[in-house]
């Protein structure tokens, strides 16, 4: 259904599609995920175990939503923007590869750039340290998966839609200003361009806009952001649930809210934003469920250091709660869904408390009517790229997932690459903003553009803003602190590896049999061969496989990193010279 989002028109036009031999329509600038879900089509792609799937990620990560759009298969709705006379169709298990009707196929045109510096990634770090570093005259090339700057924090509407700016909220119109800042800077911006291969830090090849890249920095920014993390619940599987911040997408891009009556479920602040997001909307919203104790006499503390810290932030945080407490919605803390239930899509959602280890308490459950459901359990680095470098890594002690080990300037362990915002360790996209500056300033004096004082002195500028906004987000995660889920709420039956539709039962029947380590199960079950490539069920495989082998997990415990870092076709790749790899 399409939601009324202040300060963003109707898209300017209309546009047809064709679905499975029914017309949809589809707004101006909307990607085909958008204009599917707003028709009521979910099921997007048949699964391995002969279930459907649907838009899961809403990212390009998941790889749920692909789909045969004029006959060539594998493009994902949620990254395809919809062009009048489409014909698509679900995407069939054991898809016929491109170009099997016998056709040679085109590789692509390829392109080399030197550039100074390569910025990976337009979310605030990225766009932040990309105009700091063309602002004094260096030379920046910035590559973006999407079609629109802005990352997943600064999410921006398509360009077909009026926009009156008095009326956008802050979070738009910072994004805006900062795409802005890049553009007048003179930064070379590639949009819709992923990168495949990373091979030295002055060696990466990409595909997308119809061409393939050579990449040959002298310097290399790395903001790639981070994904969702994947907890498998029974039912996740189901055309209808989605992440929470694919939910976000749908609504802040393309102005179309993920079903009619949607549940929210998960831990940390962005499920309340996207729940309040959704209410201002007019959209029906059956419940928020957090994982974390909520309880205000129990965050005294936090709320006060938050205040302290950054009070317009914790402003914000306290009008989304009193949006939904405004409009009844119940907030339940120290819960979870469940399980999720449906014949081919969400029909309804199961609602239970959760002990401190994050287990289901027996007696404590209800079942509540929804035809969406949104799940939101923290974020995982991006980290694909760094590992593949051979950039230092770590295990985070508090989320427990491997981190690049990096200066306060996100200078890593390779002299010429810098890690920015997420990508290296989730700080939100405030301190990413800032510390993407600073490393645009050592940037900057490390190619000589500036000398070391004016380096210094950009430096000290963000620092402040940087600590204070590290300060917020250590608050906000006492306020939102609880156990990591990994498979406390599947069973045996519980799909955990979506792409290959490999069970828990399957898992741990393979680390029955010997396997100890990610790499085995793996092996013995392909688990983490599908496209994601292991992003949505290697949190869950990392912790059986330590379990069994008595070990914490470390740097290398986890799938090995290897080209192709994404997914792409041969005939985007087969032509591709690489000079000296």
């Amino acid at each position: 259904m399409r939601a009324a989002v202040p300060g963003v028109g109707r898209p300017d036009g209309t546009l047809r599609v064709v679905y499975e031999g029914r017309a949809v329509e589809a707004g101006a600038g909307d990607t085909l995920a958008a204009a599917l879900i707003d028709a009521g089509r979910l099921a997007l792609r048949d699964a391995e175990d002969g279930s459907r799937r649907g838009v899961f990620c809403g990212m390009g990560a998941c790889h749920e939503c692909a789909v045969e759009v004029d006959g060539r298969p594998g493009r994902l709705a949620c990254m395809v923007e919809a062009e009048d006379g489409m014909v698509v169709r679900r995407q069939p298990a054991d898809p016929a590869p491109p170009g099997a009707s016998g056709s040679d196929p085109a590789f692509p045109e390829t392109r080399e750039l030197a550039p100074s510096v390569l910025v990976v990634g337009g979310g605030p770090a990225g766009l932040s340290a990309a105009a700091a570093i063309a602002e004094s005259g260096v030379d920046v090339v910035l590559l973006d998966e999407r079609s629109k700057l802005g990352g997943q924090f600064f999410k921006q509407p398509g360009p077909a839609r009026e926009i009156d700016e008095a009326g956008l909220d802050g979070q738009y119109r910072a994004g805006r200003a900062l795409a802005a800042r890049v553009m007048e800077a003179g930064v070379t911006v590639i949009d819709n361009a992923t990168v495949w291969g990373a091979f030295r830090p002055d060696l990466l090849a990409a595909r997308g806009g119809g061409r393939s890249w050579v990449l040959r920095p002298r310097r290399l920014v790395l903001a790639t952001g981070a994904h969702e993390r994947g907890v498998p619940i029974p039912g996740w599987t189901l055309p209808g649930v989605m992440t929470a911040g694919a939910a976000q997408t749908l609504l802040r891009s393309s102005q179309v809210a993920p079903g009619e009556r949607v549940l929210l479920s998960g831990n940390g602040p962005l499920n309340m934003q996207v729940a309040a997001e959704l209410v201002r909307a007019g959209v029906v919203v059956a419940a928020l469920v957090e994982q974390a104790d909520l309880r205000w006499w129990t965050n005294l503390s936090s709320g006060a250091s938050m205040l302290l810290s950054a009070p317009e932030l914790a402003a914000r945080g306290f009008s989304y709660r009193a949006a939904l407490a405004r409009a009844r919605i119940p907030v339940l803390d120290r819960s979870s869904v469940v399980e999720i239930r449906g014949a081919g899509r969400v029909e309804s959602a199961v609602v239970a408390s959760l002990d401190p280890a994050g287990n289901r308490v027996p007696g404590a459950e209800r079942e509540m009517a929804a035809d969406a459901v949104c799940l939101g359990y923290g974020f995982v680095p991006a980290n694909e790229i760094p590992r593949a470098l051979g950039c230092g890594h770590h295990i985070d002690p508090w989320s427990g997932s491997l981190v690049t080990t990096r200066t306060r300037t996100g200078r890593t362990s390779i002299d010429t690459v810098w890690v920015v915002g997420d990508a290296g360790g989730v700080d939100g996209a405030h301190a990413a903003q800032a510390s993407g500056a600073m490393a645009g300033a050592e940037v900057l004096a490390d190619l000589g553009a500036v000398s070391t004082d004016r380096a210094a002195f950009l430096m000290r500028r963000e620092e402040k803003p940087l600590r204070r906004h590290l300060r917020f987000q250590g608050a906000l995660r006492r306020l939102y602190e609880a156990r990591p889920l990994t498979t406390q709420l599947a069973d045996d039956d519980t799909v955990v590896c979506r792409c290959e539709s490999v069970s828990l039962g399957e898992l741990r029947g393979s680390i029955s049999d010997g396997a100890v380590s990610a790499g085995a199960v793996k092996r013995l079950t392909r688990a983490g061969m599908g496209k994601c490539q292991g992003r949505y069920c290697s949190p869950s495989i990392l912790a059986l496989s330590a379990e069994a082998g008595g070990a914490p997990p470390d740097e290398f415990s986890g799938f090995a990193p290897q080209a192709p870092v994404r997914p792409v076709e041969i005939a985007e790749v087969a032509g591709v010279v690489l000079p000296d790899a």
